[in-house]
């Protein structure tokens, strides 16, 4: 039969017991063997200084009197000695043995209050806490405890949202290609070019989501390859306005670019920064109303290039503003989803740009009155 293991209060209990035994030991063998003979060289010395005592002066008793005398005082010391050290060692184990109770309690409490939360959220009880008292050690355990029980709830907030929005976005394209599945199997709906277009394009909605989604969880998990080189701010530019000026065109939105000549060079990934803005520009095609404009500038900082995106759109409201980046957040969801997005561009965006050692923000004065986005990443050499 295996042994159980004792407790932690037990053990610390026990380690405490043995310092105070080990201490009052060492105190018991240094006033037996040190003490006797540091008196004996001390009462010597007073006999050889003063006259008036011990065997030498002439006067006082007689060498064999001086030497019983001598005895008997030493006996006596060490009977006193003795004495006062087991008063002293038995308050000292009382004192110890109240203060170790105190302590082992103290921290296996600590300990067993962890462990019985960590049970509660490996069980699925994310909003478990534990409280943050006791010495200051045990305070940052209780603290960081409580960080990462509210960073694992924070997690699974997140899972079930995106579980429920990415079932959300499947679940539209998917009903209309089976609803347009039965028509043509019930002859309702003709077989004609319309039809395999419409067909084609929510199998193409689907596809875009699902990569979509895979770079986002790659661009999350740092899991993508960048080829990280000194870029010409002008050729990102260059290459995300040609992507979409025949979408912007097609609507009757102006898309301007202003690019300074002797700007300094960037540290980035060109693909990888060409769909930066390709996402932010598409972002600003979706929200500004034709007849309207987006400018795209760029200005060097100290230590960073500046990649500004401003459009006459519809702007966005305070309160939305801090969620733009999350997954799936959508200001107006059915103007949103009818022209397509599926509201994660943003958020791979800047997954991207900080892949890329930069940040991304966005700023509006409020609706209608437009929003502007600021891409910034780090200045080559």
């Amino acid at each position: 039969m295996s042994k159980l293991p004792m407790s932690l209060r037990g053990q610390l209990l026990l380690t405490h017991l043995l310092v105070i035994v080990v201490g009052v030991g060492s105190l018991f063998l240094a006033a037996t063997w040190a003490a006797p003979p540091f008196f004996e060289r001390h009462m010597a010395g007073v006999g050889a200084f003063h006259p008036a005592m011990g065997p030498r002066s002439g006067v006082g008793p007689p060498p064999e009197m001086f030497a019983t005398m001598s005895a008997q005082l030493n006996d006596a010391f060490r009977g006193a000695l003795g004495e006062a050290l087991l008063v002293a060692a038995g308050a000292a184990l009382v004192v110890a043995l109240g203060v170790s109770l105190l302590v082992s309690q103290q921290v296996a409490g600590a300990v067993r209050r962890l462990a019985l939360a960590s049970r509660r959220i490996a069980a699925g009880h994310y909003d478990e806490r534990v409280p943050s008292h006791g010495p200051g050690e045990l305070q940052q355990l209780a603290a960081s405890f409580n960080e990462m029980a509210a960073m694992l709830q924070d997690a699974e907030r997140r899972r079930m949202e995106l579980i429920g929005d990415v079932a959300h976005e499947l679940r539209t394209p998917i009903a209309t290609i089976e609803g347009y599945l039965e028509g043509l199997l019930d002859g309702v709906v003709p077989a004609n070019e319309r039809t395999w277009a419409m067909l084609h394009g929510e199998a193409g909605r689907l596809r875009r989501l699902a990569e979509d989604l895979q770079q986002l969880s790659r661009a999350e998990a740092h899991q993508l390859s960048l080829a990280v080189r000194p870029v010409a701010p002008a050729a990102i530019v260059q290459a995300a306005v040609d992507r979409l000026q025949g979408d912007f065109d097609a609507i009757g939105l102006a898309l301007q670019a202003t690019v300074p000549r002797e700007i300094p060079m960037v540290e980035a990934d060109l693909d990888r920064a060409v769909q930066v803005l390709t996402n932010v520009l598409t972002n600003a095609l979706r929200y500004t109303p034709p007849p309207g404009q987006v400018e795209i500038s760029v200005t060097p900082t100290t230590r960073t290039i500046r990649f500004q995106v401003r459009d006459t759109g519809v702007g966005v409201a305070p309160e939305h503003l801090p969620h733009l980046f999350e997954r799936f957040y959508r200001v107006e969801r059915f103007r949103s989803r009818t022209r397509g997005g599926a509201g994660i561009g943003l958020t791979i965006a800047k997954a991207l740009v900080e892949a890329m050692g930069g940040h991304i923000t966005a700023a509006s004065p409020g609706l209608g009155q437009g929003t502007t986005f600021t891409v910034e990443l780090p200045r080559a050499g």
